[in-house]
């Protein structure tokens, strides 16, 4: 039975209008969203197909929503499952696109390109552009890399694929096609090389996209914003069926996500927004911003609520949060000072007689380690200490928490080295992505079997095994690329007047391979009839049929349950929306590692006695009751200081052109006409960068329940101890003698 505290039931007390809630790390937002939601739902007076609409940013969290919510359900006597709806938002954006695609001015049958294949797609445009303009690096390589082919080849081409890829992105956010930004370049007075650059690609990667019949995950934001702002009678529609709207994490919204939400909710509707601006760590990564969170909040017609009760840490780790946002709020340099990198509510503890008391306090659990490391010592130090500290907690958890993946992979090898058992929290592994990606591709043939193109990727799949063989690579290429031909695939999966197969009849040089084809017919039959039946039933059917390995049969398994539970949370899920959720774990979207009957994101207490590494940006929402952070130099979390290092500002670019931002200038200045000046941009970016990196060192921070271990190295011998640092540093020697 949930117990809320006094300020978790000012949120409780709310009954309609817009209201914007400020939540400290550990402050049990999820639970009391939850909760709301589910007092919503019992007693608010639905009427048919009415629902409470609650948006969240990963599908991880959607599972954690629709469980909590059930069990609330349940206590109210109500039926779980009913009267509510948990949806990401680029999900709820698919949902919308997906019903009106003619509005959206998409086919019908369009796809939606994960990550990996969006990539590829941009490389592709890329390669071609590069390979077309062979001077355009001279522009900006630094003269002594001018005449190195390494860098011209190699480093140039990665930075314009990551320098297209943020333009593409921020395109799309303002809503702008290629064609528009052509005729605001030719309309400019003034060279803009490199926004003259990336529209070209930028349509290149769009006739991509077209030729495969697809959008990308930008796309689907933008199209669910186009179809509500153009069908009036729909928006209406569904501003009736969603009579409370309620978003979970909103301090990682972009302008269009919360224009999507403000649309749906209406005016006068019932907007609830949960989150905290100090976590909004992915704005180097995404289009999204904090301040439209603040702005929400301090908003005339907004109810402003704080969650600032955490029960996770010691009030020793409380304070030592707190004061980094004291001192983030008169940070030595005006300009950065003025992001409001970390703005209140400070952390507070439990009640007394909480259920969810504060770990006893303990001033030693926090350490800084006062020795100068280069990176080598310091991973040894720490995995020492971690190894020791095991030996005597066994029963506990702990975990090394690393700013960058490249130094997370390095203790991972020195773990391993050891024989300390630990666990990966970095990316899933291989032979895991490739068995998703397989049950993937079936399903994905299954919800549309008239696709010839995703006939021949679920034949790829059935030749798995022997894709290591050049010989038969070929052979399987060259039957993909026939497959691909087929104009009507019923003619040769289940052929009634015309057998496709028949213009391939036998011959001495090919029998093995029309009988092979003969095998695959009655494969894809038997899994098309098996469609169905339950979801997990068909992927183990599936499986039994394509792997043999017992690791991948118990991935298999794992897959089948996640997906079962998915359809009990949601029943109305078909096909499509399957093979969606398996696509954001193949892709890394959605963490599979670690899954349990009850969630399927990261559970730090399943792992006790083990080292967890994991990155700072994924540790978010995760605590352990030891956590050391490493790396907290001047590089990694740099603060503006003259001697700091920019991880946007390449070493091989003239002048410390941080060529990304210089690109978003462009595209800013060819819309409000102002004159581009040459690096302003890679010099204010260091101001976004260091806000970004603060936050990113109070979540690493508020990770920890117990103890708390902070160290730096000097990277390649020139970084420094990062100035947060000694600030939180010289705080804690004057708090420990007091």
């Amino acid at each position: 039975m949930f117990k809320p505290r006094p300020k978790q039931q000012e949120v409780l007390d709310y009954t309609g209008g817009k209201m914007g809630v400020a939540a400290v790390p550990g402050s049990g937002k999820t639970a009391t969203l939850s909760y709301l939601a589910a007092q919503l739902v019992a007693n608010t007076d639905l009427d048919d197909g009415q629902e409470i609409l609650i948006v969240t940013l990963v599908n991880s969290a959607v599972s954690n929503f629709a469980r909590q919510v059930n069990e609330y359900v349940k206590e109210s006597g109500l039926l779980p499952g009913f009267g509510y709806r948990v949806r990401t938002l680029h999900g709820l954006a698919n949902d919308i696109v997906r019903q009106k695609p003619t509005v959206a001015q998409v086919g019908e049958n369009f796809t939606i390109v994960d990550d990996r294949e969006s990539n590829e797609i941009l490389q592709d445009a890329t390669e071609a552009w590069v390979r077309n303009h062979p001077l355009a690096a001279d522009n900006y390589l630094a003269s002594e890399y001018i005449d190195n082919q390494h860098y011209r080849n190699h480093h140039w081409q990665r930075i314009v694929t990551d320098v297209a890829g943020v333009f593409i992105r921020q395109a799309k956010d303002y809503l702008l096609r290629p064609d528009d930004i052509r005729k605001l370049l030719k309309d400019y007075d003034g060279d803009l090389k490199l926004a003259e650059m990336c529209v070209d690609i930028f349509a290149d990667y769009e006739r991509g996209l077209s030729y495969r019949g697809a959008v990308d995950f930008q796309d689907l934001i933008r199209l669910a914003l186009q179809v509500l702002r153009q069908d009036e009678g729909y928006l209406e529609s569904l501003q009736k069926k969603w009579v409370y709207i309620l978003e979970d994490e909103a301090q990682d919204s972009s302008k269009l996500q919360e224009d999507i939400l403000r649309l749906l909710a209406g005016d006068d509707g019932n907007w609830v927004r949960v989150g905290d601006p100090n976590q909004a760590i992915f704005e180097t990564f995404t289009t999204a911003n904090p301040a439209y969170l603040r702005e929400f909040i301090q908003s005339n017609d907004v109810i402003g609520r704080e969650l600032p009760n955490s029960g996770r840490s010691t009030r020793s780790i409380q304070k030592l949060a707190n004061y980094l946002i004291k001192w983030s709020l008169k940070h030595p340099y005006d300009a950065i000072r003025e992001k409001t990198p970390l703005t209140k509510p400070f952390i507070q503890p439990t009640p007394k007689g909480d259920p969810q008391p504060n770990p006893p306090d303990n001033v030693r659990g926090v350490i800084f380690y006062p020795e100068t490391f280069n990176p080598t010592q310091e991973a040894l130090t720490v995995i020492e200490s971690a190894r020791r500290w095991l030996e005597d907690n066994p029963d506990q958890t702990v975990a090394i928490l690393v700013p960058r993946n490249t130094r997370g992979s390095e203790i991972v090898s020195m773990l391993r080295e050891r024989e300390i058992a630990y666990v990966e929290n970095l990316n899933s592994t291989s032979s895991t992505r490739a068995v998703v990606g397989s049950l993937t591709r079936i399903l994905t043939y299954l919800a549309d079997p008239k696709d010839a193109s995703r006939l021949s990727g679920v034949y790829q799949v059935w030749m798995r095994d022997y894709r290591d063989d050049p010989e038969a690579a070929v052979g399987i290429a060259s039957v993909m690329k026939e497959l691909k031909k087929i104009r009507n695939v019923e003619d040769y999966v289940a052929p009634r007047v015309t057998d496709w197969l028949e213009d391939h009849a036998p011959t001495e040089d090919n029998a093995a391979l029309h009988q092979q084809l003969l095998e695959f017919r009655e494969l894809v039959g038997q899994w098309t009839r098996a469609s169905e039946l339950p979801i997990d039933q068909l992927i183990l059917t599936i499986a039994g049929d394509i792997f043999t390995d017992a690791g991948d049969i118990a991935t298999a398994y794992m897959v089948a349950l996640l997906l079962l539970r998915e359809g009990e949370t949601h029943p109305d899920m078909r096909l499509p929306e399957f093979a969606d959720v398996l696509r954001e774990i193949a892709t890394n979207k959605r963490k599979f590692s670690g899954l349990t009957d009850d969630d399927s994101r990261f559970d730090p207490d399943a792992h006790k006695g083990k080292v967890t590494v994991t990155t700072m940006h994924k540790a978010k929402g995760l605590e352990w009751d030891r956590v050391y952070l490493l790396s907290v130099n001047n590089y990694d979390f740099p603060s503006g200081d003259p001697n700091d290092s920019f991880i946007g500002e390449r070493w091989f670019i003239r002048d410390n052109l941080n060529l990304a931002e210089e690109c978003l200038a462009q595209l800013d200045v060819l819309q409000t006409g102002d004159y581009y000046n040459e690096g302003n941009a890679s010099l204010s970016s260091r101001t976004e960068y260091v806000a970004e990196r603060l936050r990113l060192l109070y979540v690493g921070i508020t990770r920890a329940r117990k103890d708390l271990i902070i160290s730096w190295n000097t990277g390649r011998g020139e970084a420094t101890e990062a100035t947060p640092l000694v600030a939180l540093r010289t705080f804690w020697e004057k708090e420990r003698r007091k």
